[in-house]
C-alpha cells in the first residue's frame, strides 16, 4: 500500500529558471512524510508514528519539470526497506502531466533525549510493513 498526499506548489518554490527549484522537491516530500506519519492519522484518532526521526540520506531523480505555481501534485510514499533502527522511504511526485520526480530517503528513528539512533519498535514495524513494497532493482 502507498500513502498519497496532495501537495500544492507555491509560487515562491519556482526559481530564476522558471521551474520548481531542486531543493523544493525535498520540502514537498517532507510535507508528504509529515502527512503520512502525523496529520493523516489525527482524524482517525491515531497517535503519530515516528514522532522523532531524522533523514540520514536523500536522493532525488528529476524527471519532468514543473513550471507553474499553484500546481497540484500528489506525492506517493512507500517503505522499501526496514532495518533495525532505520528504514527507506521511496516517493513519486506526480500530476496529471505524469511523474515529475522520484526520491528516496533513509530515515533513522531517534531517542528524544540524545537524538541517537534507537531500535524500531514492534508497533512501528507493523506500521512500516503496511506500506512495504519492494522497489525494482
Amino acid at each position: 500500500m502507498r500513502h498519497e498526499s496532495k501537495q500544492l506548489i507555491r509560487w515562491d518554490d519556482l526559481d530564476a529558471f522558471g521551474h520548481l527549484n531542486n531543493a523544493a522537491y525535498l520540502t514537498i516530500i517532507q510535507e508528504a512524510r509529515a502527512d503520512w506519519t502525523w496529520y493523516s492519522r489525527r482524524p482517525l484518532g491515531l497517535e503519530a508514528m515516528f514522532p522523532l526521526m531524522v533523514v540520514a540520506r536523500a536522493e532525488v531523480d528529476y524527471l519532468v519539470p514543473i513550471y507553474e505555481g499553484s500546481y497540484e501534485t500528489v506525492v506517493s510514499i512507500w517503505v522499501s526497506r526496514i532495518g533495525n533502527s532505520s528504514f527507506d522511504l521511496t516517493y513519486e511526485v506526480s500530476s496529471a502531466a505524469g511523474v515529475h520526480a522520484r526520491a528516496k530517503t533513509v530515515q533513522v528513528a531517534v531517542t528524544p533525549d540524545t537524538f541517537k539512533a534507537r531500535r524500531i519498535s514492534d508497533d512501528e514495524k507493523v506500521f512500516l510493513n503496511t506500506y512495504f513494497e519492494e522497489s525494482p532493482a
